[in-house]
């Protein structure tokens, strides 16, 4: 990586505090310390002067990235019942603006919804958590968070006359509703809605009956989680028949539902839980169909009576589809007259649509087709589909060189339209581009998959490479598109993603085999794709350079610690780098509903697991890989003094003079600025940093 021009002195943190720095985590967790900000403030200031000679690239890439962005722009309408709505941008404006027409109208037609632009004035961060419209399309509400703490509040108006009903700040009669969490489901009465609210340590635990302009002591609260490792959300079927609660821990469900024409009555319980047995529940005609793992490690699709109030009836449920090897089952999406059944095998996903008016004794579920894909790597999934009667269904498709399109399957002609295709400006062919993808092994023989896309015309062999990876939670890396990374592509970069255990391409077994006491495969399995890279000339070993976040920031923070050779450079954003403190501490968010994914270090073997691996723990004094590390003030998931500690540890050890850098947000959380200008630039600072330690700048 080139050196700025006049290095800058770098902040120590002892300058600031006079500690050690293995003593430092209880001082950095006070953020309203003027040392803290004071110390977070000069790193950024260090970082902003070690990457000076990189303004000019930043401001290019950020220009580059806008213009292949339709700025004014309007998304597809989604009908329901006599209304169509949809979101637009606008040229020089930040944030959304939603809007509605009737059904079957013209843009002259349309009225603005909520204006996301005029709620954001005066604040520095902004984001809606939910928005959602009364079924009478009467009333919209919507909830709002200003500091990137993820703490919501709520507002309610009248969508005809603008009249607020419910809002921070009122009086009493006002709801006044704040420090929510995601969640707003309306009952069909049209005044009645549920909410969820949070414990001390922000874990959502309670779901809230509130009714539109009484006064907050008046609500009811409808369920409280009390164990601690689960945590509480609210839902409502598409069949509009059901409110349904759902508690889930990383290994365990629990369901119920409530009647939504009739908001006060009791819940009903789905099935009661046990421990390793997860489901999910959704309701069609007689009928729910509800997506276990019980007796299937990769689920399986059952069919249920709607609950009567008698308690919990898994006796009664009856398979539809069985467990297969090798093929997850992720899910079932629910409507009058068909359901489409998402699964995923060998890393890729696939819809499965059956029409249930065919359904009988012989085939209950009803006779079913795929939905055949374009490409052979590619992502898709459910679109926006509000109606539950209907004989359209919408799904997503992206692949890393098709750009996020929707389309329509007709069910009874089985013809498929596309609807929309996110645009891309400028002189930019996407047929110059592309994807494939290949496997490593790693040194227990698992082969990984690994996704690649590059630009034939602009690539030599091997090239400059980046590696992303994350692997963690069940959660499939989607081999999808961005716009933003056609500028390192174009600089003839190949981008690779590691789909690393831990997540959830490959079936339940994939990330059991990257968790808990096995999390080292995850971080050897990323290893090994770099190796394979390198060794069958994709990449050149001396340009490869490693990016995660969040928890895929931790499999970065292992990389530097564990095989920081394979890397001329790391971008760990927000990164979960202080493991075994973070999860020692039952006081933070999150650490206890985390037990089940990491382990509880009050466990002795847990503890000697997360030490073996944990980041901070294990810096060594060895040549460190160029460092990007990002972090939130305001990051209620990965506090901002994980990254801040681990970087002032590094600092002490390290034996290379190569930049160690942190940048933090002062006014912002775990995703980053607000914003799509800021997160545009954002995007700009960390591609320049990567294009500069490839060489490629």
């Amino acid at each position: 990586m080139a050196q700025p021009p006049v290095a800058p002195k770098r902040p120590h943190i002892r300058q600031v505090h006079g500690t050690e720095t293995d003593d430092l985590w209880h001082w950095l967790a006070d953020r309203d310390d003027p040392m803290v900000r004071e110390y977070l403030e000069a790193e950024n200031v260090y970082t902003e002067a070690a990457t000076e000679h990189l303004a000019d690239l930043r401001e290019a890439l950020f220009e580059e990235i806008k213009s292949r962005i339709k700025e004014t722009h309007q998304s597809l309408p989604t009908p329901k019942d006599e209304w169509e709505y949809r979101a637009r941008t606008v040229e020089g404006l930040q944030y959304g603006i939603h809007v509605r027409r009737p059904r079957g109208g013209t843009d002259e037609q349309e009225t603005v919804l909520l204006d996301e632009n005029e709620l954001a004035d005066g604040h520095d961060y902004f984001a809606v958590g939910d928005l959602a419209v009364s079924p009478d399309h009467r009333l919209l509400a919507y909830t709002t968070d200003t500091d990137g703490d993820e703490k919501y509040s709520l507002t309610v108006f009248e969508i005809a006359s603008g009249r607020v009903l419910d809002a921070p700040g009122m009086p009493t009669e006002g709801c006044g509703l704040a420090d929510l969490s995601y969640g707003l489901i309306w009952a069909n009465d049209n005044s009645t809605m549920f909410v969820v609210r949070t414990d001390d340590a922000q874990r959502p635990n309670r779901v809230i009956r509130h009714v539109v302009g009484t006064n907050p002591a008046d609500d009811v609260e409808v369920y409280r989680e009390d164990d601690e490792r689960f945590w509480v959300g609210v839902g409502a079927s598409r069949s509009e028949r059901y409110i349904g609660i759902g508690c889930e821990s990383k290994t365990t469900s629990e369901h119920r539902l409530l009647d939504a024409d009739d908001p006060t009555s009791a819940l009903l319980l789905v099935q009661a839980r046990r421990r390793g047995i997860e489901y999910g529940v959704d309701h069609q005609g007689d009928r729910l169909l509800i997506v276990t793992n019980d007796g299937a490690p990769d689920f399986r699709l059952m069919e249920a009576p709607l609950p009567s109030g008698d308690g919990d009836d898994s006796r009664l449920w009856r398979e539809l589809i069985g467990a297969r090897p090798g093929i997850r089952l992720d899910g079932v999406d629910c409507f009058a007259d068909f359901a489409v059944v998402h699964e995923r095998k060998d890393g890729l996903v696939s819809l499965h649509v059956h029409d249930t008016r065919s359904a009988g004794e012989g085939s209950p579920l009803g006779p079913g087709s795929e939905i055949e894909m374009p490409e052979p790597v590619y992502e898709a999934g459910g679109g926006s589909n509000a109606e539950y009667q209907t004989k359209r269904y919408r799904f997503g498709y992206t692949s890393m060189v098709t750009p996020p399109s929707i389309f329509e399957l007709d069910l009874d002609s089985r013809e498929r339209e596309l609807l929309d295709q996110l645009p891309v400006l400028g002189d930019v062919d996407l047929t110059a581009y592309q994807t494939e993808r290949i496997t490593a092994t790693a040194p227990d023989g698992t082969e990984v998959p690994i996704s690649v896309v590059w630009k034939p015309g602009a690539i030599g062999w091997p090239a400059p490479c980046v590696l992303y990876g994350y692997g963690a939670y069940e959660m499939p890396m989607p081999a999808s598109f961005s716009t933003a990374r056609l500028s390192l592509l174009d600089l003839g970069v190949l981008f690779a993603i590691a789909h690393v255990r831990g997540g959830g391409e490959l079936g339940r077994p994939w990330y059991e085999g990257g968790k808990l006491a096995k999390k080292s495969n995850t971080f050897d399995d990323f290893a090994a794709c770099a190796e394979h890279l390198a060794a069958a000339n994709w990449a050149d070993p001396a340009r490869i350079a490693a990016r995660g976040g969040s928890a895929g920031g931790l499999l970065m923070g292992a990389m530097v610690n564990r095989r920081p050779e394979l890397f001329c450079g790391v971008v760990a954003e927000v990164p979960f780098v202080d493991v075994l403190n973070t999860m020692l501490d039952p006081d933070i968010p999150l650490t206890v509903t985390e037990y089940d994914e990491w382990g509880d270090p009050a466990d002795p073997a847990a503890f000697e697991t997360i030490r073996s691996y944990a980041p901070y723990e294990n810096v060594e004094a060895v040549d460190h890989p160029a460092l990007l590390v990002t972090a939130g003030l305001n990051d209620p998931r990965v506090q901002y003094w994980e990254p801040a500690k681990w970087i002032a540890k590094l600092r002490d050890t390290t034996t290379s003079t190569k930049p160690i850098l942190l940048r933090t947000e002062m006014g912002a959380g775990h995703g980053g600025p607000s914003g799509r200008y800021n997160a545009w630039r954002d995007e700009a600072f960390i591609l320049a940093f990567i294009c500069d330690v490839l060489d490629v700048a």
